[in-house]
């Protein structure tokens, strides 16, 4: 039997390899954008269909991500977890080869499918590793710091391997990791499922749910080009919502549900995942209109545009290992409302952008601000989000937060692009009513990042912050 400095050594060296995973799967939802003018050059895209190589991955990612976190419980997440990376790895191989379009749209589909399963099991094997307080606090930090600047390094990645090489290794990248990680799985983490008496999968709630959130985030990453008021919207958004309603229904009926409504009576979990919703919809699209600032208006390549993210990149890192220790000292909520009101206020120093403008004076202070905001965020709110719930509910509760985040995150993409786009038209659109728009959209995310402020400050339990003040981690035992 391992001595105890060895177990406790290859916890945290698991702690990498979950952490590692979960980076690259948020990387990748962003690495193929600076990718997409040689993708679409390459594959013949046609210019309304080039963007459904972003939303082929978030529709999947995000309809399939509670069925992967109750897959998780059931089935065995360190399994889970392995057969996740293999789909992405697989998935990213075939992207890479893809010689049209259509192949390259259901690879990142099937990519989106495998980053579903894999996602949630990483997180629920973190919170069921490390021992909740200071423990689970600081790997989660680590997790945090890791995961959050998944985003802002793939657009830098992708830069520098589409110059340096092709839009293929945006893809390819992906192969090496994740099957290396799937086969240091079985020697770093240890399994674990929910031994519950009643381990029914839940078809029905299964299917419904899915279907739900799927066609929610077609309906939302759609409705740019289809038009909020269209046919199509309205009808795909009252499909949803029917489909979403069953679910509920079948729920609270259901004798082993695939998600336990009484879940949601815990304050503080429903409320985390309320306001990781709300930071969906106001960080998501940051990265998307700042990108566009620096490449349309002020002539940046996409290389340069990568490079101009390091610096937040590295605020995220820094922050998210701050936050995880403030956590400890002050409790979740205090440091979760301070990273949200630096949100707001990076997102409104965004928002002053101008045509004329600079990389210093537009972008890089309020990025500065909006990674400190996103790191002192991202990290209590996902300990916010799995307070109170039960050991075998750790894939549910993972689950949930990571949906809300993508369904906020389709869902302020689509409303922020519109009020983005609604005044800019033709094929070259004039830089000046450009970074208006630009600048109105972002002002609507500081909303969001408000209005999140005040659902922390009201919803979250006080007592369930406070428990993390001074929490020590028990010692793990040794079998």
């Amino acid at each position: 039997m391992a001595d105890a400095a060895t177990l406790e050594r290859r916890k945290w060296w698991a702690l990498v390899l979950l952490a590692s995973a979960q980076f690259v799967v948020v990387l990748d939802a962003s690495i193929v954008n600076v990718a997409l003018p040689s993708i679409g050059r390459d594959l013949q895209f046609s210019q309304e269909d080039l963007s459904w190589v972003v939303n082929a991955y978030t529709l999947f990612f995000g309809g399939f991500l509670l069925l992967g976190g109750r897959a998780a419980d059931l089935l065995g997440r360190r399994r889970v977890f392995m057969t996740g990376l293999v789909l992405f790895a697989l998935a990213s191989l075939a992207g890479g080869l893809a010689t049209s379009d259509i192949q390259l749209v259901v690879a990142r589909a099937v990519q989106g499918l495998g980053a579903a399963i894999l996602s949630p099991a990483a997180l629920s094997l973190v919170t069921t590793m490390f021992k909740e307080g200071a423990e689970r606090n600081k790997a989660l930090g680590v997790w945090g710091a890791v995961a959050g600047s998944g985003g802002a390094a793939g657009v830098l990645l992708g830069g520098v391997l589409t110059d340096a090489l092709s839009w293929e290794w945006v893809l390819f990248v992906n192969v090496p990791i994740g099957l290396a990680a799937a086969a240091a799985a079985p020697v770093l983490l240890a399994d674990s499922r929910d031994d519950a008496e009643h381990r029914s999968f839940d078809l029905a709630g299964a299917v419904s749910v899915t279907a739900g959130l799927s066609i929610l985030v077609y309906a939302l990453v759609d409705a740019e080009s289809a038009g909020w008021g269209s046919t199509q919207t309205i009808v795909l958004l009252a499909a949803a919502a029917v489909l979403l309603v069953g679910f509920i229904a079948i729920e609270a009926r259901a004798k082993a549900p695939l998600m336990p409504l009484r879940i949601f009576r815990l304050r503080t979990l429903s409320a985390s995942n309320a306001v990781g919703l709300l930071i969906g919809m106001a960080l998501f699209s940051m990265f998307f209109f700042v990108s566009l600032y620096m490449q349309q208006v002020l002539g940046f390549d996409a290389l340069e545009a990568g490079l101009a993210y390091l610096p937040l990149a590295g605020t995220i890192i820094v922050s998210a290992g701050v936050a995880s220790q403030l956590v400890t000292r002050l409790g979740f909520k205090p440091v979760l409302i301070s990273g949200l009101v630096l949100v707001a206020a990076g997102l409104v120093w965004f928002a002053q952008m101008s045509a004329d403008g600079s990389y210093v004076g537009d972008i890089l202070f309020p990025s500065i601000i909006a990674g400190a905001g996103l790191g002192f965020s991202f990290v209590p709110v996902t300990i916010g989000a799995v307070t109170g719930a039960r050991a075998h509910e750790a894939g549910l509760a993972s689950g949930l937060i990571n949906t809300s985040q993508q369904v906020g995150g389709a869902l302020g993409l689509a409303v922020l692009s519109t009020i983005a786009f609604n005044g800019i038209n033709g094929a070259r659109p004039d830089p000046v009513a450009m970074t208006d728009g630009f600048g109105d959209a972002l002002l609507t995310g500081a909303g969001f990042a408000v209005l999140a402020i005040v659902i922390a400050a009201v919803a979250i339990r006080g007592e369930d912050s406070r428990a993390m003040k001074g929490a020590e981690a028990a010692p793990i035992p040794a079998g």
